[in-house]
C-alpha cells in the first residue's frame, strides 16, 4: 500500500477489514494543500457516487415496507413527472441504470467545462429543479435494453423516496441510516455550509500538468446520486451493517446484489476477481467527481472490505483497491 500510494501521489485514507477485524487504516498526503493540513483519522471526504449505494438501500427499505414496487413506473410515485419516461421506465431500471433517460450532464472534457461551464452543477438548484430540468428529458434507448450510467436515474429515485416517505431525502437518510448506525461523520454537502475537517479536492486535467483546486460547484446538485461526505470509519460501519443484513433483509440484499447489464446491480457493480486461480465475488461502489476519488469494495464471500477515500485524481483507485484485495486473499 505504501509503495503504491507514494508512487502515484495518492492523498487520502485507506482502511482494510477482514473477518470482522481491522487489518489497518493508513493516511497519506494532505487534506488541504494551501495550509499543509495532513490527512488523519478525522478527515472527512466527499464520497461522490458511493451515495448511490445509500440511495439504493433506502429504496429497498421502502420496497420492504410495501411503499415501492420495483416493477412500477415512475408515474406511480411521481404522477406530476413530465418526462416521457413517466409510464415506460420502472424503479428497477432506474436502480440499475437501464432507464434510457437522457444523460444528466453533457460535459465532454475539462477544457469544455472550464470554457462553457457546467450549469447543472455550477448554478444553484433545488431537488425539484434538478428533477425537472435535468432528469425529465427524452428516453434515448428502450428501457431495460442497455446500460447507461446516469445521475438522472438517482435524482428521480431521490424524488420518489421523498414522495413515498413524506419527508426530505436528507431527513430520510438521517433517520433510516445515519442515526441508527451511529454515523456521526456522514451527511450531505452544501456549497454554502462549512463542513468541519472536510478534505479539499484537487485534480490534474492532463499529464503532465499542475494539480489544481477543483472547479467551483454546488455539491448538493449531485443530491441522491453523489452529494455525501463521510469518513473511512463511518463507511466501514455502513458496509458491515449492509452486508450483514442489518440495513435491509437478506432477500433484499440478494436482489440489490444481482448483477444486470454491464455487471451492475442496484447502485454498485457485482463481479469476480480471479486470485491465484480462485474467483472471488466482489461488490464495488466507486466514485469520482473531479478530485473526489473513492471506492467501497466488498469481497462478498471473504468478509473483506477495502475503503479508499482520496481527494485527488492522481491514483487509479480501482487498481489500488483490487491490488489490496489480491494481497489479502492470495
Amino acid at each position: 500500500m505504501d509503495a503504491y500510494a507514494h508512487r502515484t501521489g495518492f492523498s487520502g485514507t485507506v482502511r482494510v477489514e477482514h473477518r470482522g477485524k481491522r487489518l489497518l487504516q493508513r493516511h497519506y498526503g494532505l487534506a488541504n494543500r494551501s495550509h499543509a493540513v495532513p490527512v488523519d483519522s478525522t478527515t472527512r471526504f466527499w464520497v461522490a457516487s458511493i451515495t448511490k449505494l445509500f440511495t439504493a438501500a433506502l429504496v429497498m427499505q421502502q420496497v420492504e415496507a410495501g411503499r415501492i414496487d420495483l416493477a412500477a413506473h415512475i408515474s406511480t410515485y411521481l404522477p406530476d413527472y413530465k418526462g416521457p419516461a413517466a409510464d415506460t421506465v420502472t424503479v428497477q431500471q432506474l436502480l440499475n441504470h437501464t432507464s434510457g433517460l437522457e444523460p444528466f450532464e453533457h460535459i465532454t472534457s475539462y477544457d469544455d467545462a472550464v470554457r462553457n461551464g457546467m450549469p447543472e452543477y455550477q448554478l444553484p438548484h433545488t431537488p425539484a429543479q434538478l428533477l425537472t430540468q435535468y432528469a425529465s428529458g427524452k428516453v434515448n434507448t428502450t428501457p431495460g435494453s442497455a446500460f447507461n450510467y446516469n445521475n438522472a436515474d438517482y435524482i428521480v429515485l431521490g424524488a420518489m423516496l421523498e414522495r413515498v416517505s413524506g419527508t426530505t431525502y436528507e431527513r430520510l437518510l438521517q433517520d433510516r441510516l445515519l442515526t441508527p448506525l451511529g454515523m456521526t461523520n456522514t451527511g450531505l454537502m452544501r456549497a454554502q455550509a462549512i463542513t468541519p475537517r472536510l478534505a479539499t479536492t484537487y485534480m490534474r486535467a492532463d499529464t503532465p500538468a499542475p494539480l489544481l483546486r477543483d472547479l467551483p460547484v454546488f455539491p448538493e446538485n449531485w443530491w441522491a446520486g453523489g452529494a455525501l461526505y463521510s469518513t473511512a470509519a463511518d463507511l466501514s460501519t455502513f458496509a458491515r451493517a449492509l452486508y450483514n443484513g442489518r440495513v435491509i433483509s437478506q432477500a433484499s440484499l440478494t436482489t440489490l446484489l444481482m448483477p444486470g447489464l454491464e455487471e451492475y446491480g442496484f447502485g454498485l457493480w457485482v463481479a469476480s476477481q480471479t486470485i491465484e486461480g480462485t474467483k472471488h465475488r466482489f461488490a464495488q461502489r466507486p466514485g469520482q467527481i473531479m478530485g473526489a476519488n473513492v471506492t467501497l469494495l466488498r469481497y462478498l464471500d471473504d468478509d473483506l472490505t477495502v475503503i479508499i477515500l482520496g481527494n485527488t485524481n492522481l491514483a487509479d483507485i480501482d487498481r489500488f483497491g483490487f491490488l489490496i484485495g489480491r494481497t489479502v486473499l492470495r
